[in-house]
């Protein structure tokens, strides 16, 4: 009885650390190219998937590690994974113009 009120707690508390964040206004790139930097890439990963991920992406529990994930995807596959959820990993727990930024920065992580 004592694993299972344990499980549901522990699930609870990552589904409701995974829909944290993100509600700020992103402001767009000055240059017209349409990508944002490294650096709103990090932050978006820091405040939506580091609770499943690892501090420093190396993965945890039943998240993989991410820190080489551009060799196994391209850009496009990391996108559609973070847009329509994989696995354990539900979809839509960020924005679609956030999961591109996120999705180009990790496809460069080789």
């Amino acid at each position: 009885m004592k694993r299972k009120l344990f499980a549901l707690l522990f699930g609870t508390s990552l589904a409701l650390a995974a829909c944290g964040g993100g509600d700020e206004a992103q402001e767009e790139p000055k240059d017209g190219s349409g990508s944002k930097d490294t650096a709103n890439a990090e932050e978006i990963v820091q405040q939506n998937c580091i609770s499943c991920h690892g501090q420093n992406l190396e993965g945890g529990g039943a998240a993989p590690n991410l820190t080489k994930v551009g060799a196994k995807y391209d850009q496009e596959k990391i996108e559609g994974i973070i847009n329509n959820g994989q696995g354990g990993m539900p979809g839509g727990l960020i924005s679609e113009s956030d999961a591109t930024v996120v999705a180009e920065w990790l496809a460069e992580k080789k």
